[in-house]
């Protein structure tokens, strides 16, 4: 990871870690179907609009600051994706998963099914598109999957499934409804009772965005 040079244009694009996989498959399962911009290191608060030089001036110390050079881990970058919303938006959405955090014994099953509050007029909403669901540490999960979404995004995205090798990886899935089932794995504890991640859920229509912790206990469901 590096900066890039802000004095010239610059548009640095890479694959995720799933394009990357895709394409190391070489049977023709890489297609290019979506893209995603984002602005994670603008701080529109240095926006001066009484800067004594001037209307050209009033951006400037945005402009002058560092931009990152991209890298495929969507835990740490693009999570201020942009996004358009309908004309005359006056609240931004917002995610809603009906709880704060999870918990789950080994082995034990929950379903999400998120909700987009403020959205396109509702007090709350599925988005069509459905949303973007990263586990963070997909060894903690004996089943991670998304349902509800049929477009190719989603198949393509549902049907690989993510190969640990006892590393410490993301996995990411697409649905109007997620479940998980936690690890039944006694080794993955070690001397620990606990293994802690994260669930973060993306709505693809509106860029909404939440992260929660995520906890699974050691000791067998009931």
């Amino acid at each position: 990871m590096g900066y890039l040079n802000n004095q010239v244009v610059t548009v640095d694009a890479i694959l995720t870690k799933k394009g990357r996989e895709l394409l190391a498959q070489n049977d023709g399962s890489f297609r290019i179907t979506q893209f995603a911009l984002a602005d994670d290191e603008i701080d529109y608060t240095l926006y001066n609009p009484v800067n004594p030089s001037g209307s050209a001036f009033y951006g400037q110390a945005i402009d002058n600051m560092p931009l990152l050079e991209a890298f495929p881990d969507e835990n740490q970058i693009m999570k201020y994706q942009l996004t358009t919303l309908p004309r005359g938006t006056a609240v931004l959405p917002v995610l809603n998963l009906g709880l704060s955090a999870v918990t789950l014994k080994q082995g034990a099953s929950l379903a999400i099914t998120p909700q987009t509050l403020n959205y396109l007029g509702n007090a709350t909403a599925f988005e069509t598109s459905g949303y973007n669901c990263i586990i963070a540490d997909v060894r903690t999960m004996a089943e991670f999957n998304g349902t509800g979404i049929q477009t190719t995004a989603a198949q393509t995205q549902n049907s690989t499934s993510t190969t640990t090798l006892g590393t410490n990886v993301s996995s990411t899935v697409i649905g109007s409804q997620i479940n998980l089932r936690a690890t039944t794995v006694n080794t993955l504890f070690g001397t620990n009772t606990q293994l802690q991640t994260t669930l973060t859920v993306i709505g693809l229509d509106s860029g909404a965005r939440i992260t929660i912790p995520v906890t699974i206990t050691q000791g067998t469901t009931l």
